[in-house]
């Protein structure tokens, strides 16, 4: 048998091979059988030598063409293959356009959250850091470092929830302050630290064993009363309104001398009086001071030197006087129609 006859046999043969094509498996049987370039078909170029010169032109001219048949053969069969692979994961992952659509609702921002967001929003725009700390920390830091001994009365406000004699529940978000002086070295230094605080108290209406703060703290040469004064005029003019007075009252607090509790106008009667502020005119919303000398020292910085203030904002006082809420416990309910209210419209 000549040379160009078994050209023409095995091409035969491999395309009624082709036929037999039915899956995956078969197609990639076949692709390694009949066109890697160990395949009986490519093998047949070994004999070109034996020709001579025109013929070798005209075999190679034939193996060529057989082996394009066979490969659009295997090309055919491929694409047939891949269509009917295509149709059953369509038909599998169809969509039933009959059923009813999934219902996403936008969720509500706790209001604890939006107040907190928006105090710090206000202090960062007047170039204060922000500082966060651990929940759980030393008796040195949360009492001692804020001019708070051990045999100090302050103490028994704050009955605290202790791990071991040396390590408890912070108190207030204030050890925060000591640390962040610690890392200053005696440089000037601008923060609020934002944060939760725990304490042993009963829960009603109006107390929670947790609560929320933003302190701040503003140390450096020249630090006065006034600037404390300017600060928080500022700060509650942003946060309740351009109309709202502020007035500081004589208070005392360890960490703080002199210490003033703030009060503003109230915004249920615009300082007449009424129920809400008491017949006062006027709310409490935060305690303030300029940093008691100890503190600064025990932080080293020379209260002969510098100087600072600190004030202690509650998160939940401040959002109970925005949104009107009535109980400090739905803060931390978790009841969807109380967050709800404050969908982002």
């Amino acid at each position: 048998m000549s040379l160009f006859n078994q050209v023409e046999e095995i091409k035969q043969k491999i395309l009624h091979e082709s036929e037999k094509i039915s899956d995956e498996a078969s197609l990639k049987s076949f692709q390694e059988r009949f066109l890697s370039k160990k395949s009986e078909l490519n093998g047949l170029m070994s004999h070109i030598k034996e020709l001579a010169g025109e013929e070798k032109a005209k075999f190679g001219q034939s193996v060529n063409n057989a082996r394009n048949a066979v490969q659009e053969a295997f090309q055919k069969k491929a694409d047939e293959i891949n269509q009917k692979i295509l149709e059953r994961k369509l038909e599998k992952e169809k969509i039933d356009i009959s059923l009813p659509s999934m219902n996403y609702e936008v969720g509500g921002i706790n209001p604890f959250y939006l107040v907190q967001d928006e105090i710090m929003d206000i202090f960062v725009s007047m170039g204060y850091e922000v500082k966060e700390g651990p929940d759980v920390e030393s008796d040195e830091y949360n009492f001692q470092r804020m001019n708070i001994p051990e045999s100090h009365p302050a103490r028994e406000m704050q009955d605290s929830f202790y791990i071991d004699p040396r390590t408890l529940l912070r108190t207030h978000t204030s050890p925060e302050q000591a640390h962040a002086m610690d890392e200053k070295g005696g440089k000037p230094l601008m923060m609020i630290c934002p944060g939760k605080c725990f304490r042993r108290d009963d829960d009603d209406v109006t107390h929670s064993h947790q609560f929320g703060q933003v302190e701040g703290l503003v140390v450096g040469p020249g630090i006065s009363l006034a600037n404390l004064k300017a600060t928080l005029e500022l700060f509650v003019r942003k946060m309740f309104g351009e109309k709202r007075e502020v007035r500081f009252r004589g208070s005392y607090f360890p960490f703080t001398e002199p210490s003033v509790e703030v009060d503003i106008s109230c915004m249920n009667c615009g300082g007449k009086g009424c129920s809400t502020c008491k017949g006062t005119g006027f709310i409490e919303i935060l305690g303030a001071g300029m940093v008691h000398p100890n503190v600064l020292r025990m932080s080293g910085y020379d209260p002969d030197k510098v100087s600072g203030f600190a004030f202690g904002i509650g998160i939940e006082r401040v959002a109970m006087l925005r949104y009107k809420i009535d109980d400090i416990r739905k803060f931390y309910q978790s009841d969807v129609r109380f967050i709800e209210q404050f969908k982002r419209r």
